[in-house]
């Protein structure tokens, strides 16, 4: 039985990368593709003896459309790494960022809507989810930072940590 539902996990989230795909090949074309690189939550308020994985290593994509003269940017990601409880998990979503530009740096503010899988939870059947997202940077480089809050009896709330990577631009 659980390998069926992680065929059904896995088809499910293919669809999503293959509709992010559909959507940034169009006559909208991409600004810009980056890799994301996992790395780190801190987990508040844990539980005495209870020692959670704080290295999320993954790796992951994010795709941002060309803004135009608009300060929001819109953008579609994937991405794979192993939670807290030390299982592979994976999620595929967009949101859109507002930015707000310092010279040579910017913060971004906004929202990131997903579908996640994770072996201890649903079955590993994807599930959706909408977290506040704040990106602050350079325009090669950026730390991604998501607020996680406590989402079930034995979870506890967390800071999750991105490096975003510029790879290429798109004219």
């Amino acid at each position: 039985m659980k390998n069926s539902s992680n065929g059904v996990s896995r088809r499910a989230l293919l669809a999503v990368l293959a509709l992010i795909a559909g959507l940034s090949s169009g006559p909208a074309m991409a600004d810009e593709l980056s890799l994301l690189v996992n790395g780190k939550a801190l987990h508040l308020g844990t539980p005495e003896g209870k020692h959670l994985n704080e290295k999320n290593w993954g790796l992951g994509l994010q795709y941002d459309w060309d803004r135009g003269d608009s300060k929001w940017i819109p953008f579609a990601t994937a991405s794979g790494f192993i939670d807290s409880n030390r299982n592979p998990s994976y999620y595929a979503g967009g949101g859109a960022l507002r930015r707000f530009q310092y010279d040579g740096l910017h913060a971004d503010v906004g929202a990131i809507g997903f579908l996640m899988t994770r072996e201890n939870f649903k079955n590993n059947r994807p599930f959706p989810g909408v977290l506040p997202v704040l990106s602050v940077g350079t325009e090669s480089v950026a730390l991604n930072i998501t607020y996680v809050p406590k989402v079930e009896p034995k979870a506890v709330p967390l800071w999750f940590f991105q490096l975003k990577i510029k790879l290429m631009e798109f004219r």
